[in-house]
């Protein structure tokens, strides 16, 4: 795919195949449709998690992590006395209708902690992510997940990929607990805060999705869209975000690398 960038200060087209960031120090990654195929979390993780939320319900009812978030559910429907066959059912036409909302993210996260655990799963990653990540993380960039996911789901998916525990490779995960909704400018303003970033200009935020795009820009970020055929904002496009449709099409350059040199990273020489 042939990169563009329409927005102002952005970058520049390096090459007819390749997307040029300049003085960037930190990506910060969306999951779904950005790193991995929106269709495997869909088709694997949701059906997993639907079969498994009424023993979750019944069985571990006391456990903080799971009162808070039925605490939350209630709270969100408005029937304080809620009971578990209730808020079963809040959850699955949650997931049916694929809201992000932040207690059946948690609650996923839960079970899907558990699956990776037992190696029910493995998480999925696109050909390119992962040369990429090794690739800016062996530069001196700093990784950050920013997800609807949970924090447990973001953490067991990156320990448990098809190369191993990748964990060591990111320095953050925030979901929209910790964070903010993604489509909300002061997210990306708390993210830059507990990171230590100063300058906003030298965070990079990947994602599919314009509206998050939009958001993370507004906050100061640089953004580049990620459009793969076959995700479900591909047809819709990436605004007037640069965009590029592999990991394989962003070179950063002029980031500050291990040696406090600048340095020019293209995830091209991993492979």
């Amino acid at each position: 795919m042939t990169l563009r960038d329409e927005g102002a200060g952005e970058g520049t087209a390096e090459r007819a195949d390749t997307y040029a960031v300049d003085g960037v120090d930190a990506v910060v990654l969306d999951i779904e449709g950005t790193t991995s195929a929106t269709g495997f979390v869909v088709d694997v993780l949701y059906p997993y998690s639907r079969s498994r939320f009424g023993a979750l319900l019944s069985e571990r009812s006391g456990d903080p992590e799971v009162a808070r978030a039925v605490a939350q559910v209630r709270e969100l429907i408005d029937e304080p006395a809620a009971d578990a066959v209730l808020v079963e059912k809040t959850l699955n036409a949650w997931l049916d209708e694929d809201r992000k909302a932040t207690p059946l993210k948690t609650l996923q996260g839960v079970i899907w902690s558990e699956g990776f655990a037992r190696g029910d799963l493995v998480s999925h990653f696109y050909d390119d992510v992962l040369p990429a990540l090794r690739a800016w993380h062996a530069a001196g960039l700093r990784l950050y997940v920013y997800s609807s996911g949970s924090v447990a789901a973001q953490r067991a998916w990156f320990a448990s990929t098809p190369e191993g525990d990748l964990l060591p490779l990111v320095s953050g995960l925030y979901d929209t607990e910790n964070a903010g909704p993604k489509q909300e400018a002061e997210s990306y303003r708390r993210i830059a805060e507990a990171t230590g970033t100063t300058d906003p200009s030298r965070l990079l935020f990947l994602s599919d999705r314009p509206g998050e795009l939009d958001a993370a820009r507004a906050a100061g970020w640089r953004t580049v869209g990620i459009r793969r055929p076959g995700e479900p904002y591909y047809e819709q496009g990436v605004g007037d975000h640069a965009q590029a449709g592999t990991f394989d099409e962003i070179s950063i350059t002029g980031s500050i690398s291990s040696t406090g040199s600048t340095s020019s990273i293209s995830s091209r020489s991993a492979t």
